[in-house]
């Protein structure tokens, strides 16, 4: 595959955050956290990250709006493009030592993710999409979602909150009634990776809410340019904006859909 040069920016700016995050990870005992809410932490490495990918893309777009985790937003000058960044999605598992967490960068171009990178650099698996030229593993390895067609022979991924957010009920009954109906219900704690995973075919299908638009801009696009549905609850295309994904091939995101849709 060879890649745009918008592409080349984004890729670049991924895999120098994500060495910055490797030395952290080697250190994280010694770094300063603080608390943003339950369960939700930002430590050094994330705005490390974040100011590195932040950098590059500045200097290679200036005109560009971004919308960051841990930055929020800065304006951009052409109204048309932004930057959606999450400079560490899964950093409870990086504060364990644990892992599974990447770095995601998405490009919206209006009201569309037009590009995508999601990169774990401790497995160094480098995951990109562009719209229209499909979605990629390492440059080489062109991404599709898995065929199977039945939910019992599906592996689900999906995210469990804790500590008192408002869809801890919510999300319980959901897995109550998922778990028997499937082969197997994942929780990586990373929602960028989980996506990326589906989009390879590790992962069957997924669903998760209470999710900013940094968790899943990324994934959006590679999950669509690998062959995937992805929808809100409503079975509608959604958005990056409204906090709901589910995700799979044809048939198993209908299948889910179904299943869900009684548990409100």
């Amino acid at each position: 595959m060879a890649r745009s040069a918008l592409l080349n920016v984004m890729v670049n700016a991924a895999i120098k955050a994500g060495k910055s995050l490797s030395r952290d990870f080697n250190e994280v005992e010694n770094l300063q956290v603080s608390r943003k809410g339950p369960a939700d932490f930002v430590s050094k490495a994330d705005l490390r990250a974040e100011q590195i990918i932040f950098d590059d893309l500045r200097k290679a777009r200036p005109t560009y709006a971004f919308l960051m985790e841990e930055g929020g937003e800065v304006a951009g000058s052409d109204g048309q493009h932004t930057w959606i960044i999450d400079p560490l999605d899964g950093t409870t598992n990086f504060l364990h030592s644990i892992p599974l967490f990447a770095v995601a960068i998405a490009l919206q171009r209006g009201d569309e993710i037009v590009a995508s990178v999601i990169y774990n650099p401790i497995m160094d698996e480098l995951f990109t999409a562009e719209k229209g030229g499909g979605a990629w593993l390492a440059d080489r390895k062109r991404l599709r979602v898995a065929n199977r067609r039945h939910l019992s022979d599906a592996v689900v991924a999906t995210g469990i909150k804790t500590q008192g957010t408002a869809n801890d009920t919510l999300q319980l009954r959901q897995l109550a009634a998922i778990n028997p109906a499937v082969a197997g219900i994942r929780r990586s704690g990373s929602i960028c990776l989980d996506m990326a995973w589906l989009a390879t075919g590790r992962y069957d299908a997924l669903w998760e809410s209470g999710l900013k638009p940094w968790d899943v801009a990324a994934g959006f696009l590679m999950v669509r340019e690998a062959g995937g549905l992805v929808s809100d609850y409503a079975g509608q295309p959604g958005s990056v904006a409204n906090g709901q994904v589910v995700a799979g091939n044809e048939a198993l995101h209908g299948a889910l859909l179904k299943a869900l849709r009684p548990i409100q």
